[in-house]
């Protein structure tokens, strides 16, 4: 008998989607079946034994829906249609049947805070001022002959764009080919509702959320308070009625599926968690929090320095926000963000192994649910782009306009922060093999170029090597899922301070494991406190375990080091 399968409940209640690690897929760049160069649904389909060499539990797959790809699915125009590009209904169907055949399962994108211009409720919306579907979106007359207020797109510029046909703006929050729809009407949330049921009763086993913080508007569309002015995710993240939208949604449908629900919670604090995701409340399951992914970001396109104990004190503050009632998740990348090992650890072909596997380690340690982006099993880094012609991305296309072209902002100070922070450099296509495109397609050209270093980072030289970063991703997560502390232990922060380690230790009853990482190139050393003892190395380099074993109270490690410890 497993650990797990030992485990005795305790005040906090068991989930499958709590003891589930989470495999995103983002189809346009996964593997192309077609030589067109972009990525599909048989695709996926054909590499699902892939995935499920991981020992993952649920695959989440990005927008899947007719779009006209403004902003690369995350503009639907038929909810209930396969993106061409992407297959068929069947295909779709056929995927999510071989997923639950490898048991595992599928949890697709929501994508209702906005739609495409090009969907037919705004087709109708924009038609007329008394067309019955005007309500279904934001709209309002100018102010002294220019936008209703100062709201901005995080796509650049406004937040409104004006429609000569009857004269007034709409609102979109992001692109101006994403208008966001009118929640406060009764026909959207009802329609969304029947989206939602056409997917749950396909078989998917829930939702990510697009940016569901923002469905709510606040009352009469004031401008940005002073103290909103430089981070508007907040003030657009607490809209007045959010919550009573997320019960209803509850409510009407998410409550009579067994469904997981994450929401994408950019706005959403800290000590607002809990109002989303305290179970006795009925609205998500869980949320991403995106203060550990944002860390060193500035509100525009700058960076900035940050220090290991800034992301302690993250995660450190996350746990004190919530209790035996809320749940969390565990990321630091995703389709939004650069590469995992480029970001957090050491792309450098000395250091990237070794520092993907202490993130590798982070992220299935930690408390919550962890969700790993393809190919991080893999180590893939950061792209090369040279030039803003290189980038497919509308976020850093209307940056460079609205910034550069202005001359707010110098080329190439903009560019070398591009290449810390694009969204691009996610999806750049799977590295499968040695071959040309690495084997992300055959014959056609990939949508966006594939990193040049595919012959030496790959899944088939991965799939060879018994010491590589996918077969340490296997590993661990075999190992969380039969330790009951890693997923419903305790979290204790043991060197909140210590400038270069991250040791905690993670307590179910009394089984108690220590997590020491090192950040850093050089070797590091830390004391433990007297009442924890790192007696037993069970993850960790095999070479040094009877040193280690000798010396309890104290833990060595190497640059970039990872190690699990059970205590006695």
């Amino acid at each position: 008998m497993t650990d797990m399968e030992s485990f005795k409940s305790t005040t906090i209640t068991r989930r499958w989607w709590k003891e589930a690690v989470v495999y995103q897929v983002y189809p346009r760049s996964f593997q192309d079946s077609n030589g067109d160069g972009i990525g599909d649904i048989p695709g996926i389909t054909a590499r699902l034994d892939y995935i499920l060499g991981l020992g993952v539990n649920v695959i989440w797959l990005s927008p899947h829906f007719d779009s006209p790809n403004a902003d690369n699915g995350y503009d639907i125009r038929d909810y209930r249609e396969v993106m061409r590009e992407f297959g068929t209904m069947a295909d779709f169907d056929s995927l999510l049947a071989e997923t639950k055949k490898r048991g595992m399962r599928l949890i697709i994108d929501l994508v209702v805070n906005h739609t495409s211009d090009e969907h037919v409720w705004f087709a109708e919306s924009r038609a007329s001022k008394d067309n019955p579907y005007r309500d279904y979106y934001i709209w309002h007359p100018g102010r002294d002959g220019r936008e209703p207020n100062d709201w901005r797109s995080f796509f650049s510029g406004s937040a409104w764009t004006y429609d000569p046909p009857t004269g007034e703006y709409y609102m979109h929050l992001f692109a101006a080919k994403q208008p966001d729809i009118n929640w406060d009407n009764p026909a959207v949330r009802a329609d969304v509702y029947d989206i939602m049921r056409f997917w749950l009763d396909k078989g998917v086993d829930g939702f990510r959320m697009d940016v569901i913080p923002f469905i709510s508007k606040q009352d009469g569309l004031p401008d940005y308070p002073d103290h909103h002015r430089v981070a508007p995710q907040f003030f657009h993240g607490s809209g007045p009625r959010l919550h009573d939208y997320l019960q209803e949604m509850n409510r009407e449908v998410l409550s009579h599926y067994d469904v997981m629900t994450v929401g994408e919670a950019f706005g959403v604090t800290t000590d607002a968690t809990p109002l989303l995701v305290d179970e006795r409340r009925g609205e998500l399951n869980m949320i991403f929090n995106f203060d550990a992914v944002r860390i060193g970001r500035g509100e525009t396109w700058h960076t900035k320095p940050w220090a290991l104990p800034e992301l302690k004190a993250i995660y450190a503050g996350l746990d004190a926000a919530t209790d035996r009632h809320c749940w969390g998740t565990v990321f630091l990348s995703n389709h939004d963000n650069p590469r995992l090992v480029s970001r957090f650890g050491d792309d450098h072909p000395d250091w990237r192994v070794p520092s993907a596997k202490v993130l590798a380690t982070l992220i299935l340690t930690l408390k919550g649910t962890p969700f790993i982006y393809q190919g991080d099993e893999l180590g893939m880094t950061n792209y090369p782009f040279g030039s803003v012609e290189e980038y497919d991305d509308i976020e850093v296309r209307n940056a460079w306009q609205a910034e550069v072209m202005t001359g707010k902002a110098d080329a190439a100070e903009f560019l070398a922060e591009m290449l810390k922070i694009s969204r691009d450099h996610s999806r750049t296509p799977m590295q499968w093999d040695a071959s040309s495109d690495g084997g992300f397609t055959r014959g056609g050209k990939p949508w966006l170029s594939v990193n040049p270093n595919y012959r030496a980072i790959n899944a088939d030289a991965a799939l060879a090597d018994p010491d590589s970063i996918y077969h340490y991703y296997a590993a661990l997560i075999r190992f969380r899922r039969e330790t009951p502390a890693l997923i419903y232990g305790d979290y204790d922060d043991l060197a909140p301070d210590h400038p270069h380690l991250f040791v905690y230790t993670r307590t179910l009853g009394s089984e108690r494991y220590v997590v020491a990482l090192n950040f850093s190139r050089d070797a590091q050393e830390l004391v433990l406190p007297t009442d924890v003892s790192a007696t037993s190395l069970v993850i960790g380099r095999a070479p040094q375990v009877d040193r280690m074993q000798h010396d309890a109270a104290r833990i060595e490690l190497a640059g970039w080091e990872a190690r699990i410890y059970h205590c006695a």
